[in-house]
């Protein structure tokens, strides 16, 4: 029988993690946590934030932002995972009721082949102006343009504002406006190759950009956030 949970410096950690094999290591998954937690302090994290975590999975970040001791107006985390959602709920909202953990069943032909198709009808759960951070970590990089477009527009919707975005994305220069698992380019990050539906969705540093003029978005800066070849986007709304 599986464990169902690691217990590590008095941390309730997930079993099964995120990324690469690195991330198995207890000591460098909760320092992991901590980092995106502290990401978010440089952009405007205050204890009347709401805070919306998409494609949480088993709640790093929300881990990340608790250990911080830092206080937030809530959280949400949504994920089209459901064995995701019902850990966090299970180890995270039982203790914490104001970080709360919502199954979106859309589909993904890498996490959730069986889930609804997603078309322009497509609604997240909150009301408008509902969030004033939103975060991606690892999303877009296994999203095809089509379905990162209405993500998009579901963000201008449900953000404040003055909101900001993170996100993280595979973007090169020189390149199609979008690539599904580029052959070669996992050599050139030093990886392993390509598995399965989606690995790596590489996009065209301009296209991208596009995407997220069309809805009134605007990069603010980039950076580099871990050794798979992700780039950190900041993302703010353009000004009127």
């Amino acid at each position: 029988m599986s464990k169902e949970f690691e217990y590590y410096k008095k941390v309730i950690l997930p079993p099964r993690r995120c990324c690469g094999p690195e991330y198995k290591d207890d000591a460098y998954y909760l320092k992991s946590t901590k980092t995106e937690a502290k990401r978010l302090f440089g952009i405007g994290l205050t204890v009347d934030t709401s805070i919306l975590d998409v494609g949480c999975g088993q709640g790093r970040l929300a881990i990340g932002l608790l250990e911080s001791k830092r206080k937030i107006k809530y959280y949400r985390g949504i994920d089209v995972q459901l064995s995701s959602i019902d850990w966090c709920q299970k180890f995270i909202t039982v203790k914490h009721p104001t970080y709360q953990f919502i199954h979106i069943d859309v589909m993904n032909a890498r996490y959730n082949k069986k889930g609804k198709p997603m078309d322009k009808s497509f609604h997240f759960p909150f009301r408008k102006g509902q969030f004033d951070i939103i975060y991606l970590f690892s999303l877009f990089t296994h999203m095809v343009a089509e379905d990162v477009r209405i993500y998009l527009r579901e963000f201008k919707r449900i953000l404040t504002p003055s909101g900001k975005i993170f996100l993280t994305a595979f973007m090169e220069k020189n390149v199609p406006a979008m690539t599904i698992n580029p052959e070669g380019y996992y050599k050139k990050l030093g990886l392993e190759k390509w598995k399965g539906n989606l690995h790596c969705v590489l996009y065209n540093r301009d296209f991208f950009a596009s995407m997220l003029t069309e809805n009134g978005f605007k990069i603010d800066r980039t950076e580099k956030v871990n050794d798979c070849g992700q780039g950190g986007i900041y993302v703010s709304r353009k000004k009127q």
